[in-house]
């Protein structure tokens, strides 16, 4: 792998300093109006410079062409133009709804460029703020200075890695098969990991200012376009764990159309080898059906300690679920957006779609992942309740 060149050294100090402190004078500015979503006509001298620094920086880095440096350097590159649009996104410097092509004519060329050559969406990715951020003495990289932003996102990483270490637990059953002696142990740790899931989401929500996230975090998240084509938010599910959880667990089926949409919407969000995790996630067997096709060894110790240990895995994801849902989407999303300004509220969701539609899909997830009582979609409530009527 060849050196970071100079020019993508300089705007990554730019992104880690400058950038931060630009966000964050403004963010201050916005707080303090009665109208806090309101961001025109308001520190548009540092909009200017947010937009003019940066814009000098991307376009000798396009000038420059996209070397190949390997796969790291380029999606680390990616993830800071892709921070750059979206503030600019955030500032309301560029605004989808009013525009058929992003003004942001360097940067979109650029992210277009490497989003093709390694395989992912053009835009920053929840990636780049959690799992591939790195650190420089300690600190790494954010939009602002704000304390509940490093919050959201300390406790964002967290549970991505909580997820990841149960799912990585729960794929190693496969090929051992679930009468497997060490089968209740790779159950066990995925139960601890999703316990962990929620320890840690219990601190955030304690902890998460509501106001703060909504006005000062979320905005941030939201849809731009690059070049003509408007690509969705970043969202904290973008990573193959918490699906492969899904469906190896056998709570959500991959032949399922809206589910299966939901995949095929969040792959190119994703990290490569996520990608491939998730397609051959797809393509096996799972453990739920597992177990109910061994019913008739219902009197074997195995069966007994493992199905009871599954079952405990099947509802801790649940709670997961059903955590996410009724606290973080109710409490920083829907609460807050009932007190908003009327203009704002087409604006609120980083999916795209307008939030009540976006919640009743966000409902169904949470129900299936539930295993949850209900006639109009699919769940594994039923199996679920024989296989725990099969324990002693």
């Amino acid at each position: 792998m060849k050196p970071t060149t100079f020019n993508t050294h300089a705007f990554d100090s730019w992104i880690r300093t400058r950038f931060v402190e630009l966000n964050s004078e403004l963010e201050r500015r916005y707080y303090q109006q009665a109208d806090r979503a309101n961001v025109l006509e308001v520190g548009d001298e540092v909009k200017h410079a947010l937009l003019s620094e940066g814009r000098a920086l991307i376009k000798t880095l396009l000038d420059e062409g996209n070397t190949d440096e390997g796969f790291d350097s380029a999606f680390d590159l990616l993830g800071n133009v892709g921070l750059y649009m979206a503030a600019c996104r955030r500032h309301e410097i560029t605004e989808p709804t009013r525009e058929t092509t992003s003004p942001l004519l360097e940067a979109s060329a650029l992210a277009m460029h490497i989003g093709a050559s390694i395989g992912v969406t053009p835009r920053f990715a929840t990636a780049h703020l959690t799992t591939h951020n790195r650190a420089h003495n300690g600190i790494y990289k954010r939009f602002t200075d704000l304390p509940d932003e490093k919050l959201f996102v300390d406790y964002n990483t967290k549970g991505i890695l909580a997820y990841k270490r149960a799912s990585d637990a729960l794929l190693k059953i496969q090929p051992l098969g679930i009468s497997h002696p060490m089968t209740l142990d790779l159950l066990r740790v995925a139960k601890q990991a999703l316990q962990d899931v929620i320890d840690s989401n219990t601190t955030l929500f304690k902890r998460l200012d509501t106001d703060r996230f909504f006005y000062c975090v979320r905005p941030y998240y939201k849809p731009y376009r690059v070049g003509s084509v408007v690509y969705r938010g970043a969202n904290a599910g973008d990573f193959a764990g918490i699906n492969v959880i899904d469906l190896t667990l056998g709570l959500c089926f991959a032949n399922e159309a809206s589910y299966s949409q939901m995949l095929v919407d969040k792959f190119l969000y994703m990290m490569p080898e996520d990608q491939q995790l998730l397609r051959e996630c797809m393509r096996r067997p799972n453990l739920m059906d597992d177990f109910i096709q061994s019913m008739a060894h219902r009197h074997e110790d195995w069966y007994q300690q493992n199905l009871k240990m599954f079952i405990e895995v099947c509802e801790l994801h649940g709670q997961t679920a059903i955590q996410h849902h009724n606290e973080l989407v109710t409490k920083y999303i829907a609460e807050p957006s009932v007190s908003m300004e009327q203009q704002h509220l087409a604006k609120v969701t980083a999916s795209g779609p307008p939030l009540p539609v976006l919640l009743a899909s966000l409902e169904k997830l949470r129900d299936r992942r539930a295993a949850a009582n209900r006639s109009d979609i699919r769940t594994r409530y039923h199996d679920l309740n024989q296989l725990k009527n099969s324990l002693r």
